[in-house]
């Protein structure tokens, strides 16, 4: 068999690495390539493209690279023609793929798009698109896989990868020696993973950490970036590259811009407050299309507030003080939401999601 994978961004590049890996096991001879990062590529895929040259976020940044998104399509679509795979599979990254999965199903080619695109938050039309050009939808929120049934879509409910990447995961013990950190209070800050969306984030989380001597403040980073690049606007805080999950593992409280960053800081058991601020343009279109109360995976799992999301003005100095300091001091308030995320983890399951995926694939 042979599989060319679309993957645009770091999350979708775990889990398709991931995927990849459970598929090798059934057909260690499968011819893998395709667009990704350093995991995909560990499990055995060529890249031709890496996914940190696909990091346009928000209505306006697409728009002003709009030539270049439209010089990508065409260099994919010359590709998956010259490498002829058996299957095409387009993981997240909604605004390319889709388009992608059209025209590759078009040209006669198999879909599978594992990571639904939010067309249950927004632009239901997508629902539509994913009937007609894939064949086969991979969903990892079991509440998606009632609403693209109920569309006509092909869909397989597989559970979350998160768990597999966690359940992988082995704790640095000397995490806080090797990073110069002592026993009082740790505040993990996590600004995203994209340069548009850290730049957004980054200085106020900067001015928050000059608000609290007792409090140690660490960012997580990636190595996509200098560690500079996160210290422009000052503040009081270190950085770690690279080790997002030994953070979260001997942290006491977490601001978290909304994303994937969200549910693995709740699996990890962190009380967080959530927070998202992008243009004002970009905002103004999401606000008149989004359809749903909530923005972050965690309440849209419990389909309720389990965490405080402050949102473009609601963003403030402030307000994210007045939140943190109830995750800190407020037993009752931090112990509450502890006892949500329990229903959370629940709700999700712990079934072995890229196996499970892995199958649904070799079945099709």
């Amino acid at each position: 068999m042979k599989y060319f994978i679309v993957a645009g961004e770091k999350s979708g590049d775990m889990h398709a690495g991931n995927l990849c890996l459970e598929l090798l096991k059934s057909q260690p001879d499968a011819e893998m390539i395709g667009w990704g990062g350093e995991k995909m590529e560990g499990a055995g895929v060529k890249i031709l493209k890496n996914y940190r040259e696909l990091a346009f976020m928000g209505f306006w940044e697409v728009i002003k690279n709009l030539p270049a998104i439209l010089g990508f399509f065409k260099l994919a679509k010359k590709q998956i023609k010259d490498f002829n795979p058996d299957m095409v599979i387009l993981v997240d990254y909604a605004g390319f793929n889709l388009k992608l999965a059209k025209w590759a199903k078009k040209e006669g080619f198999n879909v599978v798009y594992y990571i639904a695109p939010k067309a249950w938050a927004w632009r239901a039309s997508r629902a539509e698109t994913i009937k007609k050009y894939v064949d086969l939808l991979l969903v990892i929120f079991p509440f998606e896989k009632a609403f693209f049934e109920k569309c006509g879509i092909n869909t397989r409910f597989v559970g979350n990868p998160l768990f597999d990447e966690i359940a992988k995961f082995e704790a640095n013990k000397n995490f806080k020696e090797d990073n110069g950190l002592t026993d009082k209070p740790i505040v993990a800050l996590l600004p995203g993973s994209r340069k548009q969306e850290i730049e957004n984030m980054l200085g106020l989380m900067s001015s928050l950490t000059k608000e609290y001597a007792d409090i140690q403040w660490v960012v997580a980073g990636i190595s996509n970036f200098e560690t500079g690049f996160y210290t422009v606007h000052g503040g009081d805080f270190k950085v770690v590259l690279d080790q997002t999950y030994d953070l979260l593992s001997v942290a006491d409280a977490a601001v978290v811009t909304s994303g994937t960053a969200t549910l693995e800081t709740a699996l990890f058991k962190v009380p967080q407050v959530v927070v998202y601020k992008t243009s004002n343009f970009s905002y103004q279109i999401a606000k008149r299309l989004v359809q749903i109360k909530y923005i972050s995976l965690v309440n849209l799992v419990a389909e309720k507030e389990v965490v405080r999301e402050l949102i473009q003005e609601e963003y403030s100095l402030e307000n994210t003080k007045n939140e943190l300091e109830k995750l800190l001091f407020d037993n009752k308030f931090r112990d509450n939401q502890l006892i949500e995320y329990n229903g959370i983890i629940e709700t999700l399951g712990t079934s072995k999601a890229s196996a499970n995926a892995a199958l649904e694939i070799l079945k099709l």
